[in-house]
């Protein structure tokens, strides 16, 4: 078993302040930015920032879905989200980068051992880099405005 991650990276044309305050919008940004990968979403608790809880489903790939269940906390400008459910962990890291802001995007579990391990360790960042590039784009038109 070992640490899988998928890392995506987007510029926006914002404050890093704007950028991040939405970010940490689980209440009225999140739901407008997700893809289609996404469903059953719900703020539980809280829904700006720390001390939110969140739940969704996500349809990695045609067979795989995941139940999970995020608490959210704040360090520095990175909002952490850690599932519940699982070893995965969700961070999103705002920058300054020229007159705007860089946003990382990285996901990060603990991978299965063996055969099936070896395999998700090549593939799933591919599927959910994909994923999160969307994800980011569409929060890039939403902070932009376009």
């Amino acid at each position: 078993m070992g640490q899988v991650s998928a890392v995506s990276t987007v510029l926006i044309n914002a404050e890093p302040a704007a950028v991040f305050a939405a970010i940490a919008d689980y209440q009225t940004v999140r739901p407008k930015i997700l893809s289609s990968n996404y469903s059953g979403y719900q703020v539980l608790e809280g829904g700006q920032g720390a001390g939110t809880v969140a739940t969704w489903k996500l349809q990695a790939t045609k067979s795989r879905v995941r139940d999970v269940k995020v608490t959210v906390d704040v360090a520095g400008h990175t909002v952490i989200e850690k599932d519940a459910n699982s070893s995965m962990v969700i961070n999103w890291t705002v920058a300054p980068a020229g007159a705007g802001s860089s946003v990382n995007l990285k996901t990060t579990w603990t991978g299965a051992g063996g055969v099936g391990g070896f395999f998700e360790k090549i593939f799933a960042p591919l599927g959910l880099r994909k994923i999160q590039d969307e994800v980011l784009a569409n929060l890039k038109k939403e902070v932009e405005g376009t």
